[in-house]
This record gives C-alpha cells, sequence and structure tokens, in this order.
C-alpha cells in the first residue's frame, strides 16, 4: 500500500478536503449523508457498509464491520463512531425500531451497489470543490481517515484494528504523511 501514485500524486483526503466533503455530504438527502458520514468517520472499505444492518450498529457509539479482505465470514471489527453519527442514523433509519423488528434488523441500510457507493462519494466529491485526481474516489476517505487517526494521536495498534488491516506495516504507512499533515505531527515538536 501506498500514499501517493506512481506520478507522485496525493492518494488521500487531507484536512480541509475532508471537511468540504462532510459540508457537502450535508446539502444531500439524509441516506446519502449517513453513507458519507459512516465513511469519513469510519475509515472503512466502500464495499463495507452495505453489509451494514441495524443488528451492527451500536448505539452506544460504534459500527460492526465484517472486513471483506479477510477472506473468512466470520472476520468483524467494531469502530467508534461520534455521538452525532449514532443520532444521524437514529435519525435516518431508525435503528432502534429496526433492531425490534425481526426482519427489519438484517436487513442492509444501504441496499445499492459498491458502484454506486463510487458514484455518490466521488460527486459529493466533486461537489465539495475537491480536484480531480486519484486521491478524489472513496480510498482517499479511508486513507485520509488513517493519516487523521493517527495526526490526532490514535495509537497506530487501534488504527489497525478500525482499518482491518492484518499487518501492521500496512497501518504504519500512514505515519509517513506528507504535506501539513507531516506539519501538524512536526508541530508537537517545535
Amino acid at each position: 500500500m501506498r500514499l501517493y501514485d506512481a506520478e507522485g500524486k496525493r492518494l488521500y483526503l487531507n484536512a480541509e478536503e475532508r471537511a468540504a466533503f462532510l459540508s457537502a455530504a450535508r446539502k444531500q438527502p439524509p441516506e446519502v449523508l449517513a453513507l458519507c458520514e459512516v465513511l469519513h468517520w469510519t475509515g472503512c472499505r466502500a464495499s463495507e457498509p452495505l453489509e451494514v444492518t441495524a443488528e451492527r450498529i451500536d448505539l452506544n457509539g460504534a459500527i460492526v464491520f465484517r472486513s471483506l479482505k479477510k477472506r473468512r465470514p466470520d472476520a468483524f471489527r467494531s469502530v467508534p463512531i461520534p455521538p452525532s453519527l449514532v443520532d444521524g442514523l437514529e435519525r435516518t433509519f431508525s435503528i432502534r425500531q429496526r433492531q425490534r423488528s425481526r426482519k427489519l434488523r438484517s436487513e442492509p441500510l444501504w441496499p445499492i451497489s459498491r458502484v454506486r457507493v463510487w458514484q455518490i462519494v466521488t460527486g459529493v466529491m466533486k461537489d465539495a470543490g475537491i480536484l480531480e485526481g486519484p486521491h478524489r474516489v472513496p480510498k482517499g476517505l479511508r486513507h485520509g481517515f488513517c493519516i487523521h487517526a493517527i495526526a490526532s494521536g490514535v495509537p497506530v495498534t487501534s488504527v489497525q484494528k478500525w482499518a482491518g488491516h492484518a499487518q501492521l506495516s500496512t497501518t504504519a504507512i500512514y505515519v509517513d504523511a506528507q504535506g501539513a499533515e507531516a506539519r501538524d505531527l512536526a508541530s508537537r515538536m517545535w
């Protein structure tokens, strides 16, 4: 895994772009906003929210994702989410009510395809004024989340768990973040 493509172009959203993405998402329908916030606040892969059901939402502040790259049906991870996202999911999907319904508790919150997630996210990024480039994709959000977590002082092992990385070396690459993120890290020493 890397943070720059073969031409040296950034593959992650920086803090300013992440904020602009959230701002643009707030102008979308509630289901789209919720999807964008899940991707933004959890760093999950674009396909992982497609399996999220009311059963997988912990109203105390977490979402349980099946780790799709683990190639095992029982590889799950819990990722903490902010109270504002818990409230937004409840408001949009009536999570408590769904959790009480045998039928609704196991239905996906977003019954759409991975391609549609990609279209939605890139559309919101375009609306946010994020310049075209290899970072303007759902994976750019994932990389941006991990860099933001590391820059915020979250232990690398926690980021590894939340991102669903099998190897710590995969997660450690985010410590090498450049640009404003690197300056933020360096400013702790100044």
